[in-house]
């Protein structure tokens, strides 16, 4: 009997977050599978226990970046409970502390090249903008104040580290409540 200790499957979610990882270095082409099964340490053989094959991978990890960087806000029961001025506070917060616009510009570069992805992002951003038409529909915006508001928000969350340099915590704290209260402002 062999004394060595076997090593632990590694999981769907694991490749995937590992998968995740080496778009951020420059979106779609950068994955590929050996590279992947060394970063998760296993033989590339442990990639096919999950996935069919790389096009496989990428469409699956469309569905998980889908969930983990929109729907974990979206579909969080806690934060529809809270009212607008909260709700809209504790988004903020969420995209901000777990960075959840940061990989949106590799996903736009490869919905540019690929239908499909096009369709998988452009609900994606639908469903956030829904999602934030809520809050402020919520806080009784109609009309065109609701559209100019809803837009704001999803546009500046989007693209907020890509075009302005990081602050600290206290700082971007304060800069959030500052838009918050702007956005929920009435004439």
């Amino acid at each position: 009997m062999t004394t060595q200790k076997r090593k632990a499957r590694v999981t769907k979610d694991q490749w995937l977050a590992a998968a995740l990882e080496m778009f951020t270095h420059g979106g779609e082409p950068f994955v590929k599978i050996e590279q992947l099964a060394r970063e998760v340490g296993v033989a590339k053989a442990g990639f096919y226990w999950h996935f069919k094959n790389r096009e496989d991978l990428l469409k699956q990890l469309l569905s998980f970046w889908a969930h983990e960087y929109t729907e974990v806000v979206t579909e969080n029961a806690l934060l529809q409970e809270l009212p607008p001025r909260e709700r809209l506070f504790m988004t903020m917060q969420m995209i901000h502390d777990d960075n959840l616009a940061g990989l949106d510009m590799h996903f736009h570069v490869w919905a540019m090249k690929d239908k499909h992805v096009a369709k998988k992002v452009r609900a994606v951003i639908d469903k956030r903008f829904n999602f934030v038409k809520s809050i402020f529909s919520d806080a009784g915006f109609t009309g065109d104040e609701l559209e100019m508001r809803t837009r704001l928000f999803v546009a500046h969350e989007s693209n907020e580290l890509l075009m302005f340099k990081k602050m600290n915590r206290s700082q971007a704290t304060k800069f959030r409540e500052n838009r918050c209260r702007l956005l929920l402002r009435l004439n």
